[in-house]
């Protein structure tokens, strides 16, 4: 499956579950995360969506690796049936 259908797919199921999951583009800094999730709960982390069985580049773990010793959660998703189970461990399945 192809990164944008993942995607895709991570933004109507996090809007199903009453969240939102705007894409964060952050201008001088590259390497960020491609999404938001942000959820009714208060809870909220970063989400790296690749297509399956790709990985993030080096400056991208940097950036993962910076935003996990801040205390923020990051993910990255290359599967589509991982979806559920990710917004679960954000929302403390919140439904």
């Amino acid at each position: 499956m192809r990164e944008k259908e993942i995607e895709q797919r991570l933004v109507k199921s996090v809007k199903a579950r009453g969240g939102m999951c705007p894409k964060f583009v952050s201008p001088g800094l590259d390497g960020m995360p491609d999404r938001l999730v942000l959820l009714p709960c208060g809870c909220f982390a970063f989400v790296e969506v690749k297509a399956k069985g790709k990985h993030p580049r080096p400056l991208q773990m940097t950036q993962h690796r910076r935003l996990r010793q801040l205390g923020f959660k990051v993910y990255v998703l290359d599967d589509a049936s991982k979806i559920e189970k990710i917004i679960d461990e954000i929302g403390g399945d919140a439904r």
